[in-house]
């Protein structure tokens, strides 16, 4: 979910010499430093009515689905329907984070609440997993007790869900590749209209060859599709949860550029991870001898990182190199 605000770019550097010794946040020595700070958000897009129009959607398949799964004795339908109700509370998490990160930040949470949109994503991935594994075991119970199913009714409820999920996937593919939950959404959405097609064509199956062992076999096709679908999503927001380079952010290539500026002779403690599902952070020391204050490049840089990196919110550290940081060996190379 995508809710960035635009401002313009801006920087803040401070300078101070107080001689060999300096009293710093890290309670190391420099014999000068400076911090230049760009935030940067990308253009609002708000996905507010598509969440809503796609919940209340799927909350009234998911009723639909299962009381026919139910009167269909179909565990087809039910995993389904057990699938779609996950994916409700997945919109709705997505929803409630997206809602959270416009939260202003404050004294005690100083960058708002942007990194909910990250807990959601991680959230919605392990509910994902819950729901994965109970299918399957219920499907492998039916295979070694196979019952009778209704294939008509499955193809009916099933086809619904086509149109459904389907439509619900098409308002989210506009901003699949900028969020994470809004991929995360799209995803869903879009497997589940494919596995509906797969339960259709699971019930014409029965109505004509009586064959049960089909629908727990479906329910185990199912699984497998959901496994796929989300374990990328899994990796990468525990990955953002635990602070990790964000994927799609070249860290080398970073290093790199840091290192080529003007007058820079090392960089290190070098750390980029995620702020939310959409937002970037960085902060760097660079060793610049004798350069002095360059508050032109320094806005040069946050602008550059944001353009070439992805990355959105730049804190730069300048030091002389008189004295030795006692963060230089903090980061990975």
């Amino acid at each position: 979910m995508s809710h960035d605000h635009h401002h313009d770019d801006h920087v803040h550097d401070h300078g101070h010499d107080h001689g060999r010794e300096h009293a710093h946040a890290s309670d190391h020595d420099h014999g000068g430093h400076a911090h230049g700070h760009g935030h940067h958000h990308h253009a609002p897009t708000d996905f507010g009515r598509a969440f809503a129009i796609g919940i209340a959607l799927n909350a009234a398949y998911v009723i639909g689905e299962a009381a026919y799964g139910v009167f269909a004795n179909s565990l087809a339908l039910l995993a389904d329907a057990g699938h779609n109700a996950g994916d409700v509370v997945s919109l709705g998490l997505a929803w409630l984070a997206a809602w959270l990160s416009n939260k202003a930040p404050s004294t005690r949470y100083t960058y708002g609440l942007r990194s909910s949109s990250i807990l959601a994503a991680l959230a919605n991935a392990v509910l994902l997993a819950l729901i994965t594994g109970a299918i399957a075991w219920e499907a492998v119970l039916r295979l070694m007790h196979p019952q009778p199913a209704a294939g008509g009714a499955m193809m009916a409820v099933a086809a619904v869900g086509i149109l459904i999920n389907g439509a619900t996937a098409l308002m989210f593919a506009g901003g699949r590749d900028r969020d994470l939950n809004v991929r995360g959404a799209f995803q869903h959405m879009a497997s589940d209209a494919l596995v509906a097609a797969g339960v259709v064509a699971t019930g014409g199956a029965i109505l004509f060859t009586h064959w049960l062992w089909l629908d727990p076999v479906v329910s185990l096709v199912i699984s497998a599709v959901i496994v796929l679908g989300t374990w990328s999503l899994l990796r990468e927001a525990l990955a953002l949860a635990l602070a990790g380079v964000p994927l799609g952010v070249d860290r080398g290539g970073v290093a790199n550029y840091l290192a080529a500026l003007p007058g820079v002779t090392d960089v290190h403690d070098l750390h980029i991870w995620g702020m939310s599902t959409t937002e970037t952070a960085l902060t760097a020391h660079l060793v610049r001898p004798g350069a002095g204050m360059d508050d032109a490049l320094l806005a040069q840089v946050c602008v550059e990182l944001k353009t070439r990196f992805a990355i959105h919110h730049t804190t730069l550290q300048v030091e002389s190199g008189a004295a030795l940081c006692e963060l230089a060996d903090h980061a990975a190379a």
